[in-house]
């Protein structure tokens, strides 16, 4: 069993806000895998369903980003599971905008949903980091988390929150590096070095032209001068200006 908590706070006025893509995260995961629906317990919201044969209970608390380990502690309690049984979907400052990188333990890094969930359980959970980017100035902080997404970055949200939904059964299976390449395949598509039509045009041809490749019938060049016995014969009027210039021999 595995505990899936995203980290937010709770309410409409915070809905939208860059601090809740945690929620935003695990309610996809909920909507595309069809988890039961959500009922209270623990003091959040909670979601159980499956990836693959592993059990998952998602988390959101309620109690506000600052006081978010005090359910997750209690949910861990009550199933005997330890730290490395919780999975946490939040948001990272210190990451650009549509970056997600995976780690185990470490730090709060100034998040305080991180911060106390580390006092309640210790810091040796994994951690999904969603890039939300910095403001530039350690002043706007507060106000650039607790602000809503812009509306240009909406379809980049999206995107970015289906993706991780539907990678998510890789972190399931405990394989991170499956996840994260998963994810920037996603994320970030090869992009074809041409048009498709023309990349195969340019290596047809290179084919074609393949040393000790059989090229089909080839195209003789033909001297602009006509061979011997193909000259043609001298006319009458040709022939007397030639003596007249030359001399008739």
């Amino acid at each position: 069993m595995l505990l899936f908590v995203g980290l937010g706070n709770p309410g409409s006025k915070y809905e939208n806000n860059r601090h809740n893509v945690g929620f935003m995260a695990v309610d996809e995961i909920v909507r595309r895998h069809n988890f039961l629906p959500e009922k209270k317990r623990w003091q959040a919201l909670t979601s159980d369903g499956r990836l693959g044969p592993e059990k998952i209970i998602v988390i959101k608390p309620q109690t506000y980003m600052n006081e978010s380990g005090r359910s997750i502690g209690e949910a861990m309690r009550f199933f005997k599971l330890s730290p490395a049984d919780v999975i946490v979907f939040y948001d990272e400052i210190d990451l650009a905008f549509g970056k997600v990188k995976v780690k185990n333990g470490g730090g709060a890094a100034g998040h305080n949903g991180i911060r106390s969930i580390t006092s309640h359980i210790g810091a040796d959970f994994t951690r999904v980091r969603i890039g939300v980017g910095h403001p530039g100035d350690k002043s706007r902080v507060h106000n650039h988390v607790l602000g809503d997404f812009a509306k240009a970055e909406g379809a980049d949200v999206e995107k970015m929150l289906d993706a991780i939904a539907k990678e998510v059964p890789h972190l399931a299976d405990r394989d991170t590096p499956k996840f994260l390449t998963s994810l920037a395949l996603h994320l970030s598509p090869q992009r074809p070095n041409s048009d498709p039509k023309k990349a195969g045009t340019k290596q047809k041809n290179k084919q074609d032209t393949a040393p000790g490749k059989d090229t089909g019938p080839k195209t003789v060049k033909i001297s602009a001068a006509p061979l011997k016995h193909e000259q043609k014969k001298e006319g009458p009027l040709a022939a007397a200006l030639r003596a007249l210039k030359f001399g008739d021999k």
